[in-house]
Parts: structure tokens; C-alpha cells; sequence
């Protein structure tokens, strides 16, 4: 695709950040629409505007178009994340940890199999071809979303974005915001640098790749487990438990060059990070439910910064030092999510009742 828009690496890694940028606009502006909208307007504009994101790639052959459909693509792909998560928080009330660790496990699914479908029909296919085929696949989602009923809005006053900072000061958001920010980041880290830092140890690119998988195969297994754990354990317990294994994860990483250890040391980091972000979800659901999609349209837009700074961190201080050495922020970012989650845990356990304007205290 860079060589069609004749690009240089410089102007691909700016398409990535306009994308971030469009994620992040619509993860603001989406939040309090669900909220006085519902979820079936905004989940059917915003598959239609992946679906004609991915024309416009197909249609592209200069920087400018392509930078277009990168922004129209991140609103399109911001609105679903957040539709999708404040639906399920929405429609399955005391079940929506169990529920969204499930939800979550799509997006393993797709981190996985999309790319693999697109390298499998590599050359059988042109790269407008499979653009186009992504557009009929938003398309159907799109024509979905009209024909399914769907939770009416809750809100009742008129939209404004004065809601999205005045969410920001509801008890308990902000730590769950920046436990989501730290997560985030290290997510990123791990699924954008791991197959590089074990590439410069000197392991093949094959064999870096299979080691990264295996991040994105525990991820998906820790979603289902954590579905089944949430009978027994509380929200924030848990986080706080796997928030220690990451830890763990990220030292057993960073201190090895066997590639027995370095897969165990991934695995264990994919199986830790997959139940944080659908859990805290699940946790401001809980204690936020009446402005369910405001909220988590402003969680989404605080961890996406993360996602952003972590792994440009990680690239300055390698360029600098080592790859090891940039590959330690991830091991920062866990201090600070257990340092979060435990406040959490301990406010929870000493939780106040429900306050007059209908907000959990915690």
C-alpha cells in the first residue's frame, strides 16, 4: 500500500497517527451521543463510515486521500469500540464483567485472524480487492445494526459536551481512567515491540512473530477465564491479582534470552493484561450506569493516550539505549496499575452508599 501512495515510512507512521487521532475524536464525541442517542444510530454510522473509509483507501493513490480515509476510518473504528462496550455494559447489568472479558475476546479474534486472511490470499487478490472486502463486511454489520431493536437512550436532556468534563469529576472515573491509560500503554508495547526485541536478540523474524502470537493466543484465553473467575472473585480483586502477574511477566521477559522463557515470559503477559481493561469497564459500568456511554467514551480517549505515548517512549529510549531498556516501560506502566488498583480494591471494600445524584461512591 506504501508503494502505491508512494510514500516514504515517515508519512505511513503519520496515516497511523491520524487513525489514533480519529479514534480519539470519536471516542469523546461518541460517548455522550450513546447516552442521548442510543447505540443503534451510532453503531450504524459509524460501521458506515468504515465501510466507506475502506473505499476510499481502495479509491487512494496520493498521501492526502489516504490521510482522509485514515481519520473517517479512526471516527468510524472509535464509535464501534465504544458502542459495542456500552452496549454490553448496558444490556447484561450485573453479568457485564463476565460479558465484556467475552466481547473483548473478539478483538483478539480479529487481532489474529484478519491479518493472517489478508496474508494467506496475499496475491490472489489485488490490495483495492481487499479493501472492497472489508467495505461489504462494514456494510453488512451496518444494515444489521438497522434491523436488530435495541436499548432506548437514557438520558432525556439535550446533548452537550459540557457532559464529558462534568463526567470526568464523578467519583472514582479519573483512577479508573489512568489505570485504563497505563494499560493501554502496555498493551501497546507489548503487541508493537515484542517481536522486535526478540529479533535483536537474535531469534529470526518467523520465530519473533510465533512468540508475539502467542501474546495475542493468552489474551483471548485469559478473556475466557476471567468470564468464569468473575463468579467467585470481585472486579477490582482481580485486577489488582493480575495486575502482580504482569509484573511478573514483563521481568521474566526482560531478564532472559531462552526462547522457551521469552514465550512463557509473552504468554504470561497476554494472559495478565486480558482481563484489565474489559474488567475496569466493567467497574465503571457498575458504579456509573446512568451515563454508561459518556463514561466510557472518556476512559476510551484517556487510555488511547496511552496507547499512543507507550510505544513512542519505548522507540525513543531504544533508539538511545537498547530495545531491552525501552522494553521496561511496560514494567513502569504494571507498578502504576497495581499501585491504582489497589486504591480501587481498597475503596471498594470501604464503599459508600448510593449518593443522591444516583453515582457509587468509591
Amino acid at each position: 500500500m506504501r508503494a502505491r501512495l508512494h510514500i516514504d515510512l515517515s508519512q505511513q507512521g503519520n496515516l497511523f497517527l491520524l487513525l489514533y487521532l480519529g479514534i480519539f475524536i470519536s471516542s469523546l464525541v461518541v460517548g455522550p451521543l450513546i447516552d442521548y442517542v442510543g447505540n443503534k444510530a451510532n453503531l450504524f454510522v459509524s460501521s458506515a463510515l468504515v465501510s466507506a473509509a475502506m473505499v476510499w483507501f481502495a479509491l487512494a493513490h496520493s498521501f492526502a486521500s489516504a490521510a482522509m480515509a485514515a481519520v473517517l476510518l479512526g471516527v468510524g473504528g472509535g464509535g464501534l469500540n465504544t458502542c459495542a462496550n456500552a452496549l454490553v455494559s448496558d444490556v447484561y447489568g450485573d453479568k457485564r464483567g463476565p460479558m465484556l472479558n467475552l466481547l473483548g475476546i473478539f478483538f483478539g479474534i480479529g487481532a489474529i485472524c484478519v491479518p493472517l486472511l489478508a496474508a494467506s490470499i496475499e496475491g490472489h487478490f489485488t490490495i483495492p480487492q481487499l479493501f472492497l472486502f472489508c467495505a461489504l463486511l462494514a456494510a453488512i454489520c451496518a444494515f444489521g445494526y438497522v434491523v436488530l431493536a435495541f436499548p432506548p437512550p437514557k438520558a432525556t436532556q439535550a446533548f452537550s459536551l459540557r457532559e464529558i468534563a462534568g463526567v470526568a469529576k464523578y467519583e472514582g472515573v479519573l483512577l479508573l481512567a489512568f489505570i485504563l491509560f497505563l494499560e493501554s500503554g502496555n498493551e501497546a508495547c507489548i503487541g508493537g515491540w515484542t517481536s522486535t526485541f526478540v529479533n535483536t536478540i537474535g531469534y529470526s523474524a518467523r520465530t519473533a512473530t510465533l512468540v508475539l502470537a502467542s501474546y495475542w493466543a493468552a489474551l483471548m484465553v485469559s478473556r475466557m477465564l476471567a468470564a468464569r473467575m468473575l463468579r467467585g472473585i470481585g472486579k477490582s480483586q482481580l485486577v489488582l491479582i493480575i495486575a502482580v502477574i504482569s509484573l511478573f511477566g514483563c521481568a521474566v521477559l526482560l531478564a532472559t534470552r531462552s526462547l522457551m522463557l521469552l514465550f512463557a515470559g509473552t504468554a504470561l503477559i497476554g494472559l495478565s493484561y486480558g482481563p484489565i481493561f474489559p474488567t475496569t469497564l466493567a467497574i465503571a459500568g457498575d458504579r456509573h450506569s446512568a451515563r454508561a456511554g459518556t463514561v466510557f467514551g472518556l476512559l476510551f480517549s484517556i487510555a488511547l493516550i496511552g496507547g499512543m505515548l507507550f510505544p513512542w517512549t519505548v522507540g525513543q529510549v531504544s533508539q538511545r539505549l537498547s530495545v531491552r531498556a525501552g522494553m521496561i516501560v511496560p514494567s513502569l506502566g504494571a507498578v502504576g496499575i497495581i499501585l491504582l488498583s489497589a486504591i480501587v480494591f481498597l475503596r471498594e471494600r470501604n464503599a459508600q452508599p448510593i449518593s443522591k445524584t444516583g453515582e457509587a461512591r468509591f
